[in-house]
């Protein structure tokens, strides 16, 4: 990296913790401190909201995901409209009457003590995970492209974040998150422009998605109804909503985005800009991903995008059947190049018997490039099996560091960081918040004062600052990082979200039966997952049905227990 990209990259997060520490000011009470004074209008609440969801896994798996897979991944995403707007009609007037500064007070006023904290505490263990590979996920990728030690890039991205979160609260995330969305945002047009002007001079825009298109990188609909399958419509519209539903309905890292608008009103239209402009932000995305695909195949790139494996297979044991794989990867993207430019003149001139041929070499080539990135698999896990074979988390950031410009490198990794740094706020701002009203005011006497629950709620704050910092350090990369993240979520939301439309829509249902029919549901779960019975966006489906049953059945047993006796 050159002078120019460090001067921008250094300023760029500077002038975010900077921002956001002169715009806040020092808060009065925990109230103030958690919901940022409520001054926040529906644009803040918008972009705060797309910023927390859109952390730096997205900008760096997400194009990766396009490139192996093409666009199928948005279909994930599909459910979300329709979870905004049930979260807009219900949760948010409801949140608004109650007057709730976490999301799990209002499950304390339906149930009981114990249902509050066991869901403040199923909240606290997945997000606390999360907020660890959010900081994880850009320090092993930058550290493995950079050079730097790991644990440095991960006590940067934490320290700077902690910086700014503890002292300002929900209104110094909201407000740096703006900024963040904007250099976000950014980044990722500049990226495209570019990635779309390296093509040959006569591959425009029009002819790039034709060979995307005929890679099948365009294929965004499967109707499949095979649940093994990650990603379909019938997940997304399915799965995917229930996860949604639980994501921002009922975890406060996202609840306390909109509970801190200025007024209901400011919440919904929030949220209303959310359900509409994020698919076409995720297509978008998805579509640098594709861009990169196309790209590549006219430019030379690696038989495997994460260093450290080419580092590992250069080992004098592996080092000659590895540069025989570099070499046949190279004719086979010589030749790939030649078919691709034969294929569009032939569909330009409507030479069927040409374009039919170059079709046929061209998906040959395709077979046989997957053929030999197998063999590089199968080579890795002899040379270094603590390496991930899977390289879709380093396809994007080996594109900016070998073939973007001086400045335009350090802007993209900005990027990255700016979106590392906006989701892991949100989150140490939603933990610090939940152990401090949810668990630690309820198990205190009454005799404190407000000043002694504000400095425990920052404390609080920092404290999960440094034990995201911990899980980063000790984390491993797993196959696709955004993958990860959203299987984690899955593991409890569909259980938490199943508690919350248990306490709107069935009032007959007590406290006791939902306790203990949520801790069965999280067993069984948890157990699917371990079993891999289905797709881990069903899970979200299964630990919603599941505790609603779970506390209908218990619900007649404790009825029945108390009527004996």
């Amino acid at each position: 990296m050159s002078l120019l990209d460090w001067s921008i990259l250094t300023f760029t997060l500077l002038f975010i913790v900077g921002y956001g520490l002169w715009k806040t000011k020092g808060s009065k009470n925990v109230r103030d401190y958690v919901l940022g004074g409520k001054e926040a209008n529906w644009a803040t609440v918008g972009l705060s909201v797309m910023a927390t969801q859109a952390s730096a896994i997205t900008f760096l798996s997400t194009p990766g995901q396009a490139y192996h897979d093409g666009m199928g991944f948005v279909q994930f995403y599909f459910g979300l409209p329709l979870a905004m707007l049930v979260i807009i009609l219900v949760f948010i007037p409801l949140y608004d009457r109650l007057q709730v500064e976490t999301a799990y007070e209002f499950l304390e006023k339906r149930f009981n003590g114990e249902t509050r904290t066991l869901t403040a505490l199923l909240f606290l263990v997945q997000r606390g995970l999360s907020a660890g590979i959010t900081i994880f996920a850009p320090a092993i990728i930058l550290s493995a492209v950079l050079g730097w030690p790991l644990k440095l890039l991960v006590l940067i991205i934490g320290g700077l974040v902690i910086v700014y979160t503890v002292s300002g609260g929900t209104k110094a995330v909201n407000v740096t998150q703006k900024q963040q969305m904007f250099v976000i945002m950014g980044g990722m047009f500049v990226a495209f422009y570019m990635i779309v002007s390296g093509l040959p001079a006569d591959v425009n825009f029009s002819k790039a998605l034709t060979i995307a298109e005929q890679s099948g990188k365009l294929d965004v609909l499967d109707f499949s109804l095979d649940p093994n399958n990650r990603y379909t419509f019938w997940s997304g519209i399915t799965g995917g909503f229930f996860l949604a539903l639980s994501y921002f309905g009922t975890d406060q890292s996202q609840v306390q985005r909109y509970l801190s608008g200025k007024s209901k009103k400011e919440s919904q239209l929030g949220l209303v800009f959310n359900g509409i402009l994020k698919i076409p932000m995720q297509f978008f995305i998805l579509g640098v991903g594709v861009m990169v695909f196309v790209f590549f195949q006219f430019n030379a790139n690696p038989i495997h995008f994460n260093p450290a494996a080419q580092k590992a297979m250069e080992a004098p044991e592996y080092i000659e059947q590895y540069e025989s794989l570099k070499t046949s990867l190279s004719k086979n993207q010589s030749e790939r190049a030649t078919w691709q430019i034969n294929y569009l003149n032939a569909l330009e001139d409507h030479n069927t018997e040409v374009t039919n041929k170059a079709n046929l070499m061209l998906k040959d080539l395709q077979k046989e490039e997957k053929d030999l990135r197998t063999q590089t698999k199968t080579l890795l896990k002899k040379a270094d099996p603590s390496i991930a074979e899977n390289d879709k988390d380093y396809v994007f950031i080996y594109y900016i560091l070998h073939y973007l410009p001086k400045g335009l490198i350090g802007l993209l990794l900005a990027v990255i960081l700016s979106a590392a740094m906006s989701s892991t706020a949100s989150e140490l701002n939603a933990l610090g918040t939940i152990t401090s009203i949810d668990l630690y005011r309820r198990f205190t006497p009454a005799s404190k004062d407000k000043d002694h629950y504000l400095k425990m709620t920052k404390w609080f704050t920092f404290g999960w600052g440094i034990i995201a910092i911990g899980i980063a350090s000790v984390a491993n990369l797993f196959e696709n990082l955004i993958q990860l993240v959203n299987i984690i979520g899955s593991i409890f939301y569909g259980n938490v979200l199943g508690i919350f439309l248990l306490a709107f829509f069935f009032k007959y249902i007590k406290g006791k039966a939902v306790f203990y029919g949520a801790i069965i549901t999280q067993i069984l779960v948890i157990l699917s997952f371990y079993m891999d019975l289905m797709s881990y966006l069903w899970l979200n489906v299964l630990g919603c049905v599941l505790v609603v049953l779970c506390a209908h059945l218990l619900s007649v047993f404790f009825k029945e227990k108390q009527t004996a006796a």
